[in-house]
């Protein structure tokens, strides 16, 4: 079976392509442009790369012909940097997916998986959010996402294309770069703790996410391929956990033996309150999968950014 990942020379791509890589039976094409992933990510995996960009339809037609499966990961992430960039992140995200659904349509891919993210529930204050709650984006990055799960599901009631769309809530583990701007906070505050800088918290760190470990998400996507899932609605990828950054730099400062000096700034536009999924569709869907829980995870993250440091 030969899958597709668009993406797949970063964070969670690699990732994924690592993951299916281990399961024996797969083989694995990578499309990226490396905006934002890397070369070095993929070293030791045996996949095909081509580097390209998911903006040139020919070339997004070349790379899926011939494959069972796309993971569609490919995308420019964050809130902050759609806000400073809207047009960006609507032609990567929006357009960027279309290009996917229509060459999957015409090669004649059966099967393919999106990315969404949780960044659509937005101004909605339920907890736990359910793919059943309303969405109101605040962020031009979240209307991209919820275009993207839009395209996919309107591909699958208009060409009867099997896809599936996995709203990612925050998705953390090795790999995952701190050095720019719009890094991730786990990433961010491990990075600055590490090397005797004050995490910068936005905000009064109350706010709180469904921080997931990126092998539960690979775990995820793997079945979804395997099994050729698709589903006429959005499906969390996360396991309803609760965790505020208050929380999360305590755990760290348990894991890591000592205190992590905290610097407040001002809240972030864009930026949701609270976040936590409703994970009773993917357990019911996916329920082989047994989630890390954050503080295993978090141990892994933190040995990789031990090794990284040494080989630095």
């Amino acid at each position: 079976m030969k899958v597709l990942i668009t993406g797949g020379a970063g964070f969670i791509g690699s990732n994924l392509a690592r993951y299916i890589g281990e399961q024996g039976g797969y083989s694995v094409r990578i499309l990226d442009d490396l905006s934002t992933g890397t070369r070095t990510n993929l070293v030791g995996l045996d996949v095909e790369f081509i580097e390209g960009t998911i903006l040139d339809y020919d070339t997004v037609k070349a790379a899926a012909a011939g494959v069972d499966s796309i993971v569609h990961l490919g995308a420019i992430p964050s809130v902050p940097r759609s806000i400073a960039n809207p047009r960006a992140s609507h032609e990567a995200n929006t357009t960027g997916t279309l290009n996917v659904l229509e060459a999957a349509r015409e090669v004649d891919v059966e099967h393919v998986v999106v990315a969404s993210s949780s960044s659509v529930y937005g101004s909605n204050p339920k907890l736990p959010k359910s793919e059943f709650d309303w969405t109101r984006p605040m962020s031009p990055y979240a209307v991209s996402k919820q275009a993207t799960e839009g395209y996919a599901i309107a591909y699958q009631y208009s060409y009867g294309l099997k896809t599936l769309a996995f709203r990612f809530f925050n998705v953390y583990g090795p790999l995952q770069p701190a050095d720019h701007a719009y890094a991730a906070v786990i990433p961010k505050f491990l990075d600055a703790a590490m090397n005797g800088r004050p995490a910068v918290v936005h905000g009064d760190g109350e706010q709180s996410r469904d921080f997931t470990y990126v092998d539960t998400v690979c775990a995820v996507i793997f079945e979804a391929v395997k099994q050729q899932t698709f589903s006429p609605d959005p499906v969390n990828l996360a396991y309803g956990t609760n965790t505020t950054l208050l929380e999360l730099l305590a755990e760290m400062e348990t894991q890591l033996g000592h205190p992590i000096a905290r610097e407040h700034t001002e809240s972030r536009t864009g930026d949701v309150r609270a976040s936590q999924a409703d994970n009773s569709r993917v357990r019911e869907m996916f329920p082989s999968v047994q989630p890390v829980p954050l503080e295993q995870g978090l141990a892994a993250t933190i040995e990789w950014f031990k090794q990284e440091a040494e080989r630095a």
